[in-house]
């Protein structure tokens, strides 16, 4: 059955980046000039994915100002002939359909995704987090979609982790299938790289089944009054296969202050309008510092 449907978590706190989330969503910090809330929108539209809900909380208004058109701004640009910034501003809000669902209280990444339930029905559905930043050939939801398509059941993306970093990411135990593909036998949510399973880390995208609704239903809380996905997958082990892809590309992880600045970094080296001046800046820090 053809992806056509996406879940966009967006109602944290953001407190890793605290202040500045006290009044911005962190979902709106830009890389460049771009907030990562758009990166996931235009990943997942590049996919072939028009229908989207994006899961808010209270705070979060400015993410719904921000994919709606503007009449005053675009009046603007247009009056100073800034054809370039109205046609990139026009854009934004036709990336795709957006819906926006409200998680009334902060229950983890699981209970966010189960807000979308109704919104998904019967159908299998991806999920984009905005703290991950991809820089790939193929969009890295559309590699999970075809990696669904042959293995008919849920896949999530992966990459490899540094093993004193395991204790940022879900870990997965698993079989090896094929060059890119691995069948998941356990996973343990942020362990320390003693109890790790393996350097495989699940990565803020995934394919799920209509079935991972039942799955977080049944999901119990955790230390932290939180239900995870990760725990919500290890029973949807229990009846259902579940797939690793190893994701092509490189991820940043922008749930991160560091993160943040070397995505913002490494993309802009990729621009031509920034890429001379950001490498002549770079290599006189030495001198400077």
């Amino acid at each position: 059955m053809r992806i056509r449907k996406a879940v966009i978590p967006a109602a944290g706190f953001g407190t890793r980046f605290l202040p500045v989330t006290k009044s911005q969503p962190k979902e709106m910090l830009p890389v460049i000039d771009k907030p990562l809330i758009q990166y996931c929108v235009e990943e997942a539209a590049q996919s072939g994915i028009r229908n989207i809900a994006i899961i808010i909380s209270s705070g979060k208004s400015s993410l719904q100002d921000y994919f709606r058109r503007s009449s005053k701004l675009e009046q603007f640009l247009g009056d100073k002939k800034k054809q370039d910034l109205l046609e990139e501003v026009r854009k934004i809000s036709s990336l795709a359909e957006l819906r926006y669902i409200r998680q009334k209280k902060a229950l983890g990444l699981g209970h966010a995704i189960l807000m979308a339930e109704k919104y998904i029905g019967q159908e299998p559905f991806a999920v984009l987090l905005p703290d991950n930043v991809f820089d790939c050939a193929t969009p890295c939801i559309k590699q999970l979609i075809e990696a669904y398509s042959g293995l008919k059941a849920s896949v999530v993306g992966l990459d490899y982790v540094d093993r004193n970093e395991t204790e940022r990411h879900g870990i997965i135990k698993s079989k090896h299938v094929s060059e890119r593909v691995f069948q998941i036998e356990d996973l343990i949510e942020k362990p320390s790289p003693d109890k790790a399973f393996s350097n495989l880390g699940v990565f803020g995208r995934y394919i799920f089944e209509p079935d991972i609704f039942k799955a977080i239903k049944k999901t119990a809380l955790d230390g932290r009054g939180e239900i995870q996905i990760t725990d919500a997958i290890k029973l949807l082990l229990q009846t259902k296969p579940v797939y690793g892809y190893l994701l092509e590309g490189v991820c940043y992880d922008c749930g991160d202050k560091l993160g943040l600045i070397e995505a913002a970094v490494s993309l802009a080296l990729k621009r031509p309008e920034f890429s001379q001046r950001l490498r002549e800046f770079l290599s006189s820090l030495d001198k400077k510092i």
